[in-house]
């Protein structure tokens, strides 16, 4: 991976320079290249990361560790992709998001088959019928997001004339060699005890070749830009800031059926919603019943947030802080709390392998582990989920953070995952029915709540009585003609955010005190049992011996008197 990022910088800067090879050599346009052009900074960036998995791999033992290592190796892969020409493309949100799944998912695949050729005959056994699986998913993802990269970048009418077309399909062909590959995989672990390991591990070696060919043209496709569309404009300012054209004036039809996919957070929620079906019949094959309940609230808190960021409302989003700020109550109000009282982690916890041997902990003793590790009792702290929550909000708005944010594609993705998850964590500590590793006495969540929706309204009269732009003249530079007043439109904007932050606060302080008021019925009618089955051994209860307490102390105090 080193030796491929160090290769590709000399080669992206001698393409980019229109020289030969030799002239990359030069120091200071090196140094230039790295340290000036935001290309050269991502290259730089990934070629780093690269070197720290390198130098950390071998001294890494724990799962945890493991898992970190595996997430700075995924960022360090998807980092240049947001300056490759997806992002100066329109549907810029399907070409870079469908770009970062297509490029995730091959990197498992073509991992996990050099993986398998380097490991051991004893290792191999365990981990090829684990690779199968996410071999299938990964294809699944592979051809799904190149299909939709293709669709976003080529221009039908004519560009399946051109070499990069040709290229594509090339590479469509490799794909569908691989599949039958992968078919063949799994017919092969079918059998299970008759596996020829010495066919398969040819079958990989072929595999592996044909992965490598496939990267080779997807590096190529990458590294030179698509035909241009047609367009009758000569400059587009929405399509050239926002990488969307500018819609036609909202109206109710089409905020509710318009749709911008953002493929990376489409991807994201496939997978959230896979693993909940999976889930739900695993426990239904073993007999358990799952509450229809929950599987619904689940459903319609993923629904929101396609909705806030793909569909109509996420479209509009990107043109009008009014609707930015509705999108971003959806996302951090509405729907975390559809995606709480859809109990995931309960659901995880009952229906995650456990290890092999007491040896092994497992994915379901890893989850355990990090819910009751000291960063999970951190930021399950109410104090702490509400400062995120709410202090979040002041720190995006009114900074110039929320303007550079809106302005990159990655910045405005981060800064909706930012709202999901803070909003989760948030109801997940004062409403959430999954497991917690603090117990939270109801009061304490009723005041929590209360403070949140008090600070809620200060940011929003704030925002509300504002005189300057917030959005460091993003709005502007999109030219929107049916938006002609930026302020007012703001102020609007934080009116939508009080109204709407409010009602769902009002909704979980209803929540909690139901919740209270279950918890003293279940706790009075544990108590009412215990007295019975105590009396019904000739033996005093708790309450009995405490009731015998007291009247004994009102007895020594009336004496006394």
């Amino acid at each position: 991976w080193v030796i491929g990022n160090i290769g590709t910088i000399f080669f992206t800067l001698a393409n980019i320079l229109g020289q030969s090879f030799t002239a990359a050599l030069d120091p200071t346009v090196m140094r230039s290249f790295l340290t000036q052009v935001t290309l050269g900074q991502y290259f730089l960036f990934q070629t780093l990361i690269s070197v720290i998995v390198v130098l950390s791999s071998k001294s890494i033992m724990r799962i945890n560790s493991t898992i970190a290592l595996l997430m700075l190796t995924i960022i360090g892969i998807v980092a240049p992709i947001f300056q490759s020409h997806s992002a100066s493309s329109g549907s810029h949100s399907l070409a870079i998001g469908s770009l970062v799944v297509h490029v995730v998912g091959l990197s498992f695949w073509v991992g996990g088959i050099f993986a398998l050729i380097f490991i051991d005959s004893e290792d191999r056994v365990i981990a090829v019928p684990r690779f199968s699986v996410l071999a299938l998913w990964s294809a699944i993802a592979v051809v799904v997001s190149g299909s939709a990269n293709a669709w976003a970048r080529l221009d039908f009418k004519s560009a399946w004339q051109t070499t990069y077309a040709l290229v594509v399909i090339a590479k469509i062909v490799l794909t569908i060699a691989l599949l039958a590959m992968g078919y063949l995989h799994r017919k092969n672990l079918s059998k299970k005890s008759a596996i020829n390991w010495v066919s398969l591990g040819r079958l990989i070696m072929v595999e592996a070749f044909v992965m490598v060919s496939a990267l080779i043209l997807g590096a190529w496709l990458s590294s030179n830009r698509a035909p241009v569309r047609n367009s009758e404009e000569s400059f587009n300012a929405a399509l050239t800031v926002a990488g969307i054209e500018t819609p036609k004036p909202p109206t109710f039809s089409r905020i509710l059926l318009s749709y911008e996919p953002d493929a990376l957070m489409i991807g994201l929620l496939v997978v959230a919603v896979a693993l909940y079906i999976k889930g739900v019949i695993v426990l239904t094959k073993r007999g358990d019943k799952w509450p229809v309940g929950r599987t619904i609230s689940f459903a319609l808190g993923i629904s929101v947030i396609d909705f806030a960021t793909s569909g109509g409302l996420g479209l509009y989003a990107h043109f009008a802080f009014s609707y930015h700020m509705t999108a971003h109550m959806f996302l951090g109000m509405i729907a975390p709390i559809g995606i709480v009282l859809g109990a995931p982690i309960t659901l995880a916890l009952r229906t995650l392998p456990q290890g092999r041997n007491s040896t092994e902990r497992g994915v379901r003793g890893s989850l355990i582990s990090a819910l009751h590790s000291r960063l999970g009792r951190f930021y399950t702290n109410p104090l702490i989920a509400l400062a995120i929550f709410d202090g979040s909000l002041f720190a995006l708005y009114f900074t110039s953070l929320f303007g550079g944010m809106m302005q990159s594609h990655v910045g405005h993705f981060f800064m909706n995952f930012h709202f999901i998850l803070a909003g989760t964590l948030f109801f997940y500590v004062v409403v959430g029915i999954d497991p917690n590793p603090r117990k939270i006495p109801h009061l304490v969540r009723m005041v929590i709540l209360l403070a949140a929706m008090s600070i809620h309204a200060f940011f929003s009269v704030a925002l509300m009585s504002s005189t300057t732009l917030i959005d460091q003249g993003y709005f502007a530079s999109l030219k929107t003609p049916w938006l002609l007043d930026l302020l007012a439109d703001q102020n609007k904007g934080g009116a939508i955010g009080w109204a709407m932050g409010e009602i769902p606060i009002l909704l979980a302080l209803v929540a909690t005190f139901i919740q209270w008021m279950r918890d003293d019925s279940r706790e009075a009618n544990r108590i009412d049992k215990n007295t019975a089955r105590m009396a019904a051994m000739g033996q005093p209860d708790e309450l009995a011996q405490y009731n015998q307490y007291l009247t004994e102390l009102a007895k020594k105090e009336k004496d006394v008197r």
